[in-house]
């Protein structure tokens, strides 16, 4: 019981935990830039494609 007790001291006495939350929230970060550049890129992409298909169409 005490080796637990003493590696939970040691686990929050290290920088290495909150290094780790701070990385996981800058990659959190990153994906969601990441997800809403896609998303934006389709749309247009989409919207070009539509316009093209419709002129073909005339």
């Amino acid at each position: 019981m005490n080796s637990i007790v003493n590696k939970v001291r040691n686990f929050i006495a290290s920088e290495d935990g909150p290094t780790a939350v701070e990385y996981a929230v800058m990659l959190a970060l990153i994906v969601i830039v990441c997800l809403t550049a896609i998303q934006s890129i389709g749309t247009n992409a989409n919207t070009t494609f539509t316009n093209v298909g419709n002129s073909l169409k005339k």
